[in-house]
């Protein structure tokens, strides 16, 4: 493997993942089903147009950053806590989709909100993760981590609000 390919591999890689993440909670999401707008959400929650924006920036960095993390690693020699740094971000991203999934298509509000609880650690962790390579890569994720706790506190207001589970 050339020099290039040792730049590119993690980019392609966590690029692939968080697509896919993208994509299956997209499938999952509807807001503008009759259930969603029949929900009584709090007024601090963020207008529905900045979602998709917010969403975008956050998985660009998600990748990015992450692909850095990783190429780090691995020029650093340590290719355990390289590994280690993907399967955190599998994790993540599985649980990233799967929040989704519980709100959106299942229409699980307590459940959603320890499917955004345990996102919010594991983004926490990743920052934390990715801050052992550079502290710019912790800033970098910082607001990952930021917007699943306040996605978090969100999912368990609305599932106060609505005490259908």
């Amino acid at each position: 493997m050339n020099t290039t390919d040792l730049k590119t591999t993690p980019l392609a890689m966590t690029g692939a993942l968080t697509a896919a993440c993208a994509v299956s909670g997209s499938l999952a999401t509807d807001p503008k089903s009759a259930w969603y707008s029949g929900l009584d959400k709090p007024r601090w929650q963020p207008p529905g147009w900045l979602f998709p924006i917010v969403w975008t920036a956050l998985y660009t960095d998600i990748a990015v950053t992450s692909a850095a993390a990783i190429k780090n690693l691995h020029d650093a020699g340590d290719q355990r806590r390289a590994r280690d740094f993907q399967a955190a971000l599998v994790v993540n991203l599985l649980l990233n989709q799967g929040w989704s999934w519980a709100f959106f298509r299942a229409h699980r509000l307590r459940p959603a909100t320890v499917v955004a609880a345990l996102l919010a650690a594991s983004a926490i962790d990743l920052t934390r993760r990715a801050g052992a390579t550079g502290r710019s890569r912790a800033i970098a994720l910082a607001p990952y981590a930021a917007w699943c706790s306040f996605a978090t506190i969100l999912t368990a207001e609305i599932a106060r609000r609505n005490p259908r589970d």
